[in-house]
């Protein structure tokens, strides 16, 4: 019988039309997860931006804001992306010839207009709030505080922004809004997390803000926030006239009340400034302010001499506190309604700046009083010759003014000993400066929202990283299945006989 040739069965993978199934399928996983990789991928950023001016009594700072555009009032961040000191003092300064406050904003607003680009000028919002320094002018003169405001506000119209106007905010607005920017750039709101409370300081007033858990007896003292979901009951409270450098107004006038009926020869011996210090001053210097309450003798000149005494110093500066009465159940000082300190605080402005010249920040409270008073009692010529760059009116209180806050803090508003470590001393939070003009743009543009925006379920990482293992886990099962469709079903070879 004739050998017949052997009859395989053919292998169905081999077939032409299962090998293009095969090869679509693969570029069809391909093509999946390249669209949901180019779908998804953060595109190029664009960016929005907004000024506010900080006019405040001693100078004005120039603050500019970057958020990412496609997240405005969402999950962007705003973060500080420059800022400028204006030359000169603050806009208050200028009351006896208002335009002068205008142009005194020209260089700062010149490099705002360089550093933002030109196609996004005209929807910039412009701000400008002015602090205690304006609302001094205003008790004393209310026509030369418009006055300046208005010179200001012809002056930010030239500029190609978006001019949102030109105010006098409060004290308590600037208490609240320095405690939104800290906690903000803490991202503390977000999270729901525990917050900081605010510590601020500047020329003419001194702010406090923080969460307290009890019930407040001063309703003017509170102030009630819903940011991101969550409600937050805050107390705050600003001193008019207690910034450090009307405090040291208040603290030299009442060294003079005994001495302004003396001779024309009239010598001030002050425990807080440095031995060997001698300066000839007018009374004016000290009486021009609404904050001192006393005789004006502008023809009369003073000679300000320096003890360098940290004990007197701590004394003298202990005057200028008024902690006999108080119709609460507890006061931080002059009367005013205080609930007990609780939880962490940032302190920033003045308060960071004194206390980092005098390598206090991370002291306890009794080291820092000692080394205050080592400071105090340094000769002036020596401590001139330390800091050949600081200027001699700024660098000659440092004394005071470190003194002043350390009573401001201890005596003033309360902190112990025992808490003192939870005063942080901080002068930027990652690039932003700490302060109230933050907090003041991001509730006038209303970016941030009162209820948690939605957030995807996955983070864009997270969700790259399923697709691409759904996609190989699809292929991997589709050659799994091919494996079992061209496995035989009976004997692979037949013998014909």
């Amino acid at each position: 019988m004739d050998d017949q040739p052997e009859m395989k069965a053919k292998n169905p993978w081999h077939r032409p039309w299962i090998i293009c199934i095969a090869v679509l399928f693969a570029l069809g996983v391909i093509a999946m997860v390249v669209v949901g990789v180019v779908q998804n991928k953060p595109l190029h950023q664009k960016y929005k931006y907004g000024i506010v001016l900080d006019a405040g009594s001693s100078h004005t700072s120039v603050y500019i804001y970057q958020w990412p555009a496609e997240k405005e009032n969402n999950t962007g961040k705003v973060q500080q992306i420059h800022d400028c000191n204006v030359k000169g003092k603050g806009i208050s300064s200028y009351s006896d010839d208002p335009k002068k406050a205008g142009d005194s904003l020209k260089d700062c607003m010149d490099e705002a207009k360089r550093k933002i680009p030109t196609h996004r000028h005209h929807e910039t919002p412009l701000y400008l709030g002015a602090t205690a320094g304006m609302r001094l002018l205003e008790m004393k003169n209310e026509a030369a505080s418009e006055k300046v405001l208005i010179s200001v506000e012809d002056f930010l119209r030239t500029y190609p922004f978006s001019y949102q106007g030109a105010r006098i905010i409060t004290g308590q607005e600037e208490g609240a809004f320095g405690w939104i920017t800290v906690n903000y750039l803490k991202e503390n709101l977000r999270k729901a997390s525990d917050t900081l409370g605010a510590l601020d300081l500047g020329g003419a007033s001194t702010q406090i803000t923080f969460v307290s858990g009890q019930m407040l007896e001063s309703p003017g003292n509170s102030i009630d926030f819903r940011l991101y979901g969550h409600d937050y009951h805050l107390y705050t409270h600003s001193f008019l006239c207690y910034g450090k450098d009307q405090v040291l107004k208040l603290s030299l006038a009442n060294q003079m009340q005994t001495t302004l009926e003396m001779t024309e020869n009239i010598i001030v011996e002050d425990p807080c400034f440095h031995p060997g210090y001698n300066v000839r001053k007018d009374f004016q210097s000290v009486f021009n302010s609404p904050c001192v309450k006393g005789l004006s003798v502008p023809e009369k000149e003073f000679n300000h001499v320096g003890l360098g005494n940290g004990t007197a110093c701590h004394a003298a500066v202990r005057e200028v506190f008024n902690a006999s009465r108080c119709t609460y159940s507890t006061c931080s000082f002059n009367g005013v309604f205080q609930p007990p300190v609780e939880g962490q605080f940032g302190a920033f402005s003045a308060f960071f700046f004194v206390m980092d010249f005098l390598n206090l920040t991370t002291l306890t409270l009794d080291e820092a009083k000692e080394e205050l008073g080592n400071y105090c009692a340094t000769p002036w010529d020596t401590i001139k010759q330390n800091h050949r760059n600081v200027k001699e009116k700024y660098l000659s209180e440092y004394c005071f003014s470190g003194t002043y806050i350390l009573t401001l803090l201890e005596d003033g508003y309360n902190f112990t000993s025992s808490n003192w470590q939870d005063i942080n001393f901080i002068k930027k939070i990652g690039n932003s400066d700490a302060g109230w003009t933050l907090g003041y743009m991001l509730n006038l543009t209303n970016m941030i929202p009162a209820e948690a925006p939605d957030t995807p379920p996955l983070p864009y990482s997270g969700y790259v990283t399923l697709m691409v293992f759904f996609a190989f886990m699809i292929l991997v099962l589709g050659l799994l299945a091919c494996k079992v469709f061209r496995r035989p079903t009976g004997s692979t070879q037949k013998e014909i006989i």
